[in-house]
């Protein structure tokens, strides 16, 4: 009798007295991951370790990581255009006033930086893109 692994077309190798199924993971292309990738990375470990496990033995891991890095960069560079826009934050009092120009942009770049994180990075639901 066949077991599940070998009905699904599993075979096996004989190492000494064991039969070890033969698996592989998929070959991957390489991916670029930045900072957020691998918050995502540390944060599915800990706290989804099957999520983890299934996106690593599909293969998908890092295509999954790399979506979401670069989606939080591109919401980032939105979030501060938009945040900096509405709160006069322009070139001009870059001229002016170099100091409250930057104390207003690091405020705006930490704010968005923090929406950032807890919507895509530290997200529980697995599906997020």
């Amino acid at each position: 009798m066949k077991s599940i692994f070998e009905q699904n077309g599993g075979t096996y190798t004989k190492i000494g007295d064991c039969y070890i199924p033969n698996i592989a993971i998929p070959d991957t292309k390489k991916y670029n991951i930045g900072k957020y990738g691998y918050l995502r990375k540390i944060f599915l470990k800990e706290h989804q370790k099957s999520y983890y496990t299934i996106l690593f033995m599909k293969g998908e891991l890092f295509e999954h990581l790399a979506e979401i890095d670069e989606t939080c960069h591109k919401c980032l560079k939105d979030m501060i255009t938009k945040m900096a826009e509405q709160e006069g934050v322009t070139e001009q009092l870059k001229a002016t006033d170099q100091m409250a120009w930057v104390q207003k942009m690091n405020s705006i770049r930490n704010r968005a930086e923090e929406i950032v994180l807890r919507e895509y990075v530290y997200e529980n639901k697995p599906y997020l893109c």
